[in-house]
């Protein structure tokens, strides 16, 4: 006769008595997805300003044309008239400490002499089209986590009432930036002793597969890769003719990435394209995961919700594409001030701690990602002495050809080297951020590389 355990009969049925709870919370119910055509935005949002109008309704997102506006080339200003509502320097960063992260107070104290946040007025710019709102508002009783990995999503924004950090950062990784575009950019790495030193003058093709708008999420799940990219090199001479292809899975052990290597004259395939490995995309000056903030895997950390708060982050700017040289939007030591807008916007507030087994560089990070796009715009790193390491940021622009608030350039600062990086310049090009139809699936493979090496 079989003796059954008591203890382990208790332990089972919690276990079973929790499961229906746990499916629950995967996904939610129609009742709360039927916000998103009341209360919410179409992509999740508040739609309602703040309590003294700061922050104002959501009416819909900036979707007409710019004045100056050249499609496929360089980008205007919807408010170039404007002037800033008031300055933040090191002297009165206390009185708004509340609002800013540790990131930008730091930069603020370290370089109290040139620093500055310039606050304009709020514009809630985010918009996407139809068919993406409609993908969204499935994808909020559909999606759901298999541990670190979505399922269910397309389209949209899998997570559009996000209720824990991991499904805030899958919704940044899967946020709206176009289906196919094409953008030519110089990066730099800023030396301690403020020199520009060229990394990258290049051309790059992206691509989302995710937002193939005659996609569905079976025919998607078949190989997963949201994110295609290839980045060619044109210079500086010691990299030209260098270029690297990724593809980037829902399930980052599956990410592939390869280089052209112009000594050798031929493709390799990268071990490791993931996390804190230096990627070649910045000369190994930035991570793979420090890419526009954040665009690594979910796995290697435990990630926090720490709620919605209201920010001075920056956004909508179009003014920071206006010049039409590289030096003018880069003092010596970070971005020149008075090219960058800095607005009051809500954001979620994502912590990520190193989860036990893991490994890197940075185990205690944080990130500020904007309600209304879901783009994680300013983040933070602290390195295993727990001192506030980097700060990663981004430049987002009106484009109401997309119709979007994407992400252009991006970058950090090194708070203990000095050192700094400002990736995704267009001010010098003549294209910044060009729509473009659906690209062939083999501009992005190895094969493509290797046709197309030059030296």
């Amino acid at each position: 006769m079989t003796r059954i355990n008591p203890l382990r009969s208790v332990l089972a049925a919690a276990c079973l008595a929790t499961l229906p709870v746990t499916l629950a919370l995967a996904a939610v119910t129609a009742e709360e997805a039927a916000k998103l055509k009341t209360e919410l935005t179409p992509l999740g949002a508040e739609k309602a300003g703040n309590k003294d109008g700061s922050i104002p309704a959501w009416s819909g997102g900036f979707t007409t044309p710019i004045a100056g506006d050249k499609p496929g080339g360089r980008r205007g200003d919807p408010f170039k008239d404007e002037k800033p509502l008031f300055s933040i320097d090191a002297k009165n960063a206390a009185q708004y400490a509340d609002k800013l992260t540790d990131g930008t107070q730091a930069l603020l104290k370290k370089y109290p002499d040139s620093f500055r946040v310039d606050v304009y007025k709020t514009h809630r710019t985010g918009a996407a089209p139809q068919w993406v709102y409609e993908n969204t508002a499935k994808n909020a009783t559909r999606a759901r986590l298999n541990g670190d990995v979505v399922e269910g999503a397309y389209g949209g924004i899998p997570f559009p009432i996000a209720k824990t950090g991991a499904e805030v950062m899958w919704n940044h990784l899967l946020r709206w930036r176009g289906t196919s575009w094409e953008f030519t950019v110089n990066q730099y790495q800023l030396t301690a002793d403020g020199k520009m030193v060229l990394t990258t003058d290049g051309r790059a093709d992206q691509q989302m597969p995710y937002y193939f708008q005659d996609g569905s999420p079976e025919s998607f799940a078949k190989a997963n890769e949201y994110w295609l990219i290839r980045l060619l090199n044109i210079g500086p001479p010691i990299r030209a003719g260098e270029a690297i292809v990724g593809r980037v899975n829902i399930d980052g052990a599956k990410d592939q990435a390869w280089v052209y290597l112009t000594g050798q004259r031929r493709v390799r395939k990268l071990p490791n394209p993931c996390c804190d490995t230096p990627t070649p995309a910045t000369a190994g000056v930035m991570t793979f995961d420090e890419i526009e903030v954040w665009s690594g895997r979910l796995d290697r950390f435990d990630w926090k919700l720490l709620g919605r708060k209201e920010m001075f982050i920056p956004y909508n700017g179009n003014r920071f594409l206006q010049p039409k040289t590289d030096a003018e939007v880069i003092s010596k030591n970070h971005l020149n001030p008075d090219h960058v807008r800095w607005e009051l916007h809500r954001v979620w507030v994502v912590e990520a701690t190193l989860r036990a087994g893991q490994r890197h560089q940075a185990p205690k990070s944080r990130y500020y990602c904007d309600e209304d796009t879901w783009n994680c715009v300013l983040g933070d790193r602290w390195d295993a002495n727990g001192q506030l390491w980097k700060t990663l940021w981004a430049q987002t622009f009106v484009a109401p050809d997309l119709p979007g608030t994407p992400i252009g350039s991006f970058g950090f600062n090194d708070l203990l080297s000095g050192q700094a990086f400002v990736g995704n310049l267009y001010n010098a090009k003549p294209s910044q951020y060009a729509i473009k139809p659906r690209f062939a699936d083999s501009v992005f493979t190895p094969e493509a590389l290797a046709g197309e090496g030059v030296r």
